[in-house]
């Protein structure tokens, strides 16, 4: 049996803990609980030896535990030391080799592999600090579960929520059998793409990355070596992940180009159909009422030249397609002209998927089409990127 060592910090997303727990020990794991003093604000030992069958340590001086050398022994026993929630300070000690509690000592003296499932305030997350703490113990091969992006228990809004529990044990899954896509190199592209008409203006729309960032974080967090080509969005890049920045479609088509080959490549960009030739200056009105002419022109398809066969094709190419009307009849033709192994197909028509946080979608395969009910959009990552493991498996 797998064991993991499960600290607890503080903050209200702990009680979610007590989920994973439930469904860790459900999957077979084995679970010993740290909890820190914060964290024992939210949740009590109680609950988590109950659930985990096992003693709660709390204590760094503990002359019981330590007579044992405790913090030792307990960093060394798991296979793999898991903390949920993992607050900023408690990410700011381990970014810093601090060791003034239990938690924090025992990730100092740990031997084994360490994953974190950041939750915090967005204004938390999104600060300098924290982000340079992120970035050194994603160098340090730390796992990351990214944080949800959504409301919070503070009434704001944003990247910070505690990823769910059966995301989390994906993770888990995966750093203890070494990820099904080790070895691995997917390329994900994402977010929307702006075409510009003259210095000032462009077309665009409104996606807004979500989906296809949460897939490279899930993607990546099997294992995969993910290469991500993202357009211009408001959310930062997962950790572990590598980033082109791309602002038109030309651009994302030479960024993708550039990163083959790949085993994988999922194309969840809502790349711009069309371009203009652009004005050297900002176009003015003119007094007679007559807007200037736009001369579109088509742009690039990205995922139909990546699908075509080649020696650069990858094994698994997965397509998006954001329809309006008739989704199954319009994915199906759209998966056929394309080329593409799965096309991922969703109603954006006054639903709020493009933008929000859930998604609903139809999945079509060659062996067929099947509908996926709504769920937020990082699990929806979490259970596409589990079956292209199991593609590969």
């Amino acid at each position: 049996m797998k064991q993991l060592l499960l600290i607890v910090s503080g903050g209200i997303a702990a009680y979610k803990a007590l989920e994973l727990v439930r469904l860790a020990t459900k999957a077979g794991y084995g679970v010993t609980a740290v909890l820190t003093k914060a964290g024992a604000e939210f949740v009590t030992p109680l609950s988590l030896q109950a659930l985990t069958g096992n003693k709660v340590y709390q204590e760094l001086f503990s002359l019981t535990d330590e007579s044992e050398m405790g913090h030792i022994e307990l960093s060394r026993a798991a296979d793999l030391v898991v903390v949920a929630p993992a607050t900023a300070n408690i990410l700011a000690k381990l970014a810093s080799g601090l060791a003034d509690d239990l938690a924090s000592t025992l990730l100092l003296a740990t031997d084994k592999r360490v994953l974190v499932a950041p939750a915090m305030n967005v204004r938390m997350w999104e600060h300098p600090a924290t982000q340079a703490n992120m970035a050194r113990l994603a160098k340090r091969g730390v796992l990351v579960v990214p944080p949800d992006v959504g409301p919070m228990a503070c009434g704001e809004f944003g990247p910070g929520r505690l990823a769910e529990p059966p995301v989390i044990l994906v993770a888990i899954e995966a750093a203890l059998n070494d990820g099904p896509l080790k070895g691995k190199h997917a390329i994900v592209t994402s977010g929307p793409t702006h075409e510009p008409i003259d210095p000032v203006r462009y077309i665009a729309n409104r996606s807004s990355g979500k989906q296809g960032h949460a897939i490279a974080a899930a993607l990546a967090a099997l294992g995969a070596r993910v290469t991500l080509v993202s357009g211009p969005v408001n959310i930062p890049a997962p950790h572990g992940v590598t980033l082109a920045q791309v602002e038109t479609a030309r651009e994302m088509r030479d960024a993708v180009l550039a990163a083959l080959p790949a085993d994988i490549a999922v194309c969840a960009a809502a790349v711009g159909d069309w371009r203009v030739e652009a004005a050297a200056q900002k176009l003015k009105k003119d007094g007679s009422g007559a807007p200037p002419a736009l001369h579109l022109t088509e742009n690039p398809d990205i995922l139909a030249e990546i699908s075509k066969p080649g020696p650069l094709r990858p094994r698994l190419v997965v397509g998006f397609a954001a329809e309006t009307e008739k989704l199954a009849e319009h994915a199906a033709a759209k998966r056929a002209r394309k080329g593409c192994d799965w096309l991922v197909a969703n109603d954006v028509g006054g639903t709020g998927i493009m933008g929000g946080d859930e998604n609903e979608i139809l999945l079509l395969t060659a062996s067929g089409a099947k509908p996926w009910a709504k769920m937020s959009k990082t699990m929806l990552a979490a259970k596409l990127a589990e079956r292209i493991g199991d593609y590969f498996a």
